[in-house]
């Protein structure tokens, strides 16, 4: 009798996320799961011609904070348009829960300050039907979206939590406030949280200009809580630090790591104001994988800043006086106004009115600034920062980035980074990608929406690393597609996926390579209240599915709603590793 399956993937160039070379072959499909790999003789109830295209597993994103939008959105957008299939939220110990009643303002702020997030969004979106963790977890089970999630206890509103109002003034925690913050941990990982996450860098602050409350967290309340985490019997660790005093932070880190026993990960890029410190800290994952320590480094491919354009949440003449008396305008009325000459000569002019925003100074480092383009260049050359392109034109700064952000009918992008390009290339971000500790990361998807959509990285990833890139050496299909796949889903123990292997899940991408484009950043105002946002499509996915079920095709959505809640599990996670 010949078999029947829900869905055949026939004869696709099969990249398993193993590493290993691709092949040709087919996918059958299950109950949600893989049923069979290679020369599938049995037929199924749909069946997809992927003759020519890549299938690849589904991605997964291990660094979000869609913490907020799977609250009030089915859709984890813009990475399920990326290929993304699992999303892990709750990162840089951003999130909201645990969360008493009266602390609901002080998380909103917090999130609104440290990834962007607007506090009439979150006002509007925030159901807030959750007092514990365990509690926002149930309420998440209920939901279904288009991809799965899996949570993280954030530090912050942990610390809140426990301290109240000396959780916001940074006070020490007490062994009552440490003993508390590891019952609740072990609770929350109990009731399938995937691990712990938090933050050590003065760019985290919130909307007020405050510090995070876990900046200066000391050990002992770090590793308290990491043990709490391993008393779970699963878990893993993530951190965020500016690693100024870099020997000793690095060597607390891996005394809590010691002690506890956990899996850790690191964020990791190149500072430009320390552009060799990566390095050090290379050294240092090299050292502790040495000696049997479980510690990654979270990176990135491409280099990280800000976005700027006339309908971005800044460019460079947010604070001039003509353009603040644009910013009212719809967009459309605002781009007339922006077209007209007159205009464009008083505002590239004006000196900026004085403003103590953070960011008032970086977004006029015109010597640093460069036009993203039609089809995104995140690897410019340095002769074409708008400085330079000034120079050489005989105009200024100033009026290059205006009619910059002209182009594209007036929605041009330009890009400002702050790391990852300090040498004007992407080499450092290529040693990073390629080497042993590291682990794919940092998308930050659900976040900084007025002026960044990283989100979008699994696309460039695939694009430029494997097929474009020009400017040095590029990486690998079957490397790449692994660092998108097993590698991230190891790395936090989802060990259900990630693969193209029988028994395991069946998140798949189908992917037009030839075709594959990441377009240009455009914003939305789909969110909660109007609220604005900047997203990212891609073109050339020609089928994402979750557990089997196609929720995107050519680069559209369906109306399927197969996703979930990932509960950490310890059951669950020993099961998928014996998959």
């Amino acid at each position: 009798m010949t078999d029947l399956y829900d869905l055949v993937v026939r004869g696709g160039t099969i990249v398993d996320g193993s590493g290993g070379e691709p092949f040709t072959g087919d996918v059958a499909i299950a109950g949600g799961r893989i049923a069979a790999v290679g020369a599938v003789d049995g037929r199924g109830a749909e069946e997809i011609e992927a003759a020519g295209l890549l299938v690849t597993p589904g991605f997964v994103d291990i660094h979000t904070h869609y913490d907020g939008q799977v609250t009030w959105e089915e859709t984890l957008t813009p990475s399920s348009g990326h290929g993304v299939t699992t999303a892990v939220m709750g990162n840089c110990g951003i999130g909201f829960a645990p969360c008493r009643p009266g602390d609901r303002e002080q998380l909103v702020h917090l999130m609104e300050g440290v990834e962007d997030l607007p506090e009439p969004v979150l006002t509007a979106g925030l159901p807030w039907r959750w007092e514990s963790f365990p509690d926002y977890l149930d309420f998440l089970e209920a939901r279904r979206f288009d991809i799965d999630v899996a949570a993280q206890v954030p530090h912050a509103a942990l610390r809140v939590y426990a301290m109240g109002d000396r959780a916001v003034q940074r006070e020490p925690a007490t062994a009552e406030d440490r003993k508390l913050m590891a019952r609740l941990t072990k609770e929350a990982m109990d009731a399938g949280a995937l691990g712990f996450a938090t933050s050590r860098t003065i760019n985290h602050r919130s909307s007020d200009g405050t510090h995070i409350p876990t900046l200066e967290a000391a050990e002992e309340e770090l590793a308290t809580i990491a043990e709490a985490v391993a008393a779970s019997g699963h878990g893993v660790l993530q951190l965020v630090s500016d690693l100024d005093d870099v020997e000793s932070e690095l060597a607390m880190i891996r005394r809590i790591v010691e002690r506890s026993g956990r899996p850790l990960s690191i964020s990791l890029m190149q500072w430009h104001h320390s552009p060799e410190k990566w390095r050090t800290v290379l050294r240092w994952l090299e050292r502790c994988r040495a000696d049997g320590l479980p510690v990654k480094g979270q990176v990135s491919g491409r280099p990280v800043g800000m976005l700027l354009g006339f309908e971005m949440g800044m460019n460079p003449f947010s604070f001039t006086p003509s353009f603040k008396r644009l910013a009212k305008l719809s967009p459309a009325e605002r781009r007339r106004a922006l077209a007209d000459p007159a205009t464009r000569a008083a505002i590239i002019s004006e000196t900026p009115d004085p403003s103590d925003h953070v960011a008032a100074n970086y977004i006029r480092g015109f010597g640093d600034m460069y036009a993203l383009g039609a089809s995104p260049d995140y690897e410019p050359d340095v002769s074409d920062n708008m400085a330079a392109r000034a120079a050489r034109r005989g105009t200024t700064p100033e009026a290059e980035a205006y009619d910059a952000m002209l182009e594209e009918e007036g929605q041009g992008v330009l890009m400002l980074p702050s790391v990852n390009f300090a040498y004007g290339n992407l080499e450092p971000s290529r040693e990073m990608l390629s080497h042993p500790d590291t682990v794919y990361g940092l998308g930050d998807g659900g976040a900084h929406l007025g002026f960044l959509c990283d989100a979008s990285l699994p696309t460039f990833m695939l694009q430029y690393w494997v097929r474009d890139r020009q400017k040095g050496p590029r990486l690998g299909l079957s490397e790449v597609v692994q660092g998108l796949t097993s590698d991230p889903a190891a790395a936090v123990g989802l060990n259900d996926r990630g693969r193209i292997a029988p028994g395991l899940k069946a998140d798949l991408n189908i992917i037009d390579f030839d075709r594959l484009k990441l377009l240009s950043p455009r914003v939305s105002h789909d969110l909660p209240a109007g609220g604005r946002r900047v997203t990212q499509d891609a073109e050339g996915y020609v089928a994402t599915l979750v557990s089997g079920v196609p929720i995107r095709r050519n680069d559209r959505p369906t109306e399927a709603r197969p996703g979930k809640l990932v509960r950490g599990s310890a059951q669950r996670l020993a099961q998928g590793a014996s998959s």
